[in-house]
Order: C-alpha cells, then structure tokens, then sequence
C-alpha cells in the first residue's frame, strides 16, 4: 500500500477555488518532516479521473472548497468516510461524483482506500477569474493546514500502530 494522501482539488485560478493550491503548497513546506507517511497533491480534477490518486492508498484527506449556504464563507467544515458530501470538485455537470466513481473503481477490481475523509472550507466566489481569495477564506488558512497536519499525525501514527501489530502477530 502506498502511504497516506492528502489530495487537495481546486483551480488556481478561481478566486476561493484556489484556497487548496495555496493550502497544498504550505503543507508541502510544514509537513516536510512527515513526508515518508504522506504524499500531498493538488489537482485540478474532478469524479472519475482521481481514481488514479486514490487506487491503492490506505487512507486518503480530500481538501476542497463547497458552497452549502449554511454557514458563513470561511467556515472548515469536516465530513468522515460515509459522509462523502459533493462538493464544487467532488461531481459536476460533465463527470460522474466521487462516490460512483469508487463503486466503479470497486468493480473494475481496484484497491479503494480504506478510509476517505473530507475537508471543506465554506466559500464565498469559486465562479470569478483571479487568482485571489476572498477574505473569509484567506482567514480559515491557519486552521485547515492545523487541522491537515493533526490528521496526519494521528493517521500516520494509526498506519505504524497496526504495522506493529501485524509484525508481532506474524512472529507468534
């Protein structure tokens, strides 16, 4: 199995839509010390065509930003394995949702991961051209890479704990 993922969708290039960039190119820089536990990607793609990312990982944090209207822009919002919510990069009009993608992936024989989480930041403007972010969404930087690094830290820390078991259930 490959290590953990942290994939982070988004456009560069659409105003909040390019938080997770932003977000991807911190963690690489924070979480350097953590890299032999974690890959950190960001891609601008969307349903089907992250299959690839997602085939024979253990557990996987997608970062994305979602427009629910329930909350104020800004707010980190976190939804675990069962909760997959469709955000802006998670389905759209011309690909099929994450979800149906890994029943796909399932009966093309493919390894899933065993645990799929979802960190969403509320946004205000993912449709403008720029290559700025609004400022409810610049805010809640600090707390989404916080909030990535401690799921790495304890979903690393879970991957070498069972990795122990393993080898004293095989010595016994």
């Amino acid at each position: 199995m490959k290590p953990l993922l942290v994939l982070c969708l988004g456009n560069e290039i659409l105003s909040d839509d390019s938080f997770v960039f932003h977000l991807s190119e911190s963690l690489k820089r924070f979480a350097s010390e953590l890299s032999k536990f974690v890959d950190i990607i960001f891609a601008p793609l969307a349903g089907f065509s992250l299959i690839d990312f997602l085939a024979e990982r253990q557990k996987v944090l997608i970062v994305d930003t979602i427009i629910t209207g329930e909350a104020p822009a800004g707010t980190v919002h976190f939804f675990p394995m069962g909760d997959l919510t469709p955000s802006h990069n998670l389905t759209t009009s011309h690909e099929i949702s994450l979800p149906t993608a890994l029943k796909l992936a399932e009966m093309m024989g493919m390894t899933a991961p065993e645990e799929i989480d979802i960190l969403a930041v509320e946004a205000q403007d993912v449709r403008t051209l720029s290559e700025e972010m609004t400022e409810p969404i610049m805010a809640a930087m600090p707390a989404a890479i916080e909030y990535v690094t401690r799921w790495i830290i304890i979903r690393s820390q879970e991957i070498l704990s069972n990795g122990e078991r393993n080898k004293k259930n095989a010595a016994c």
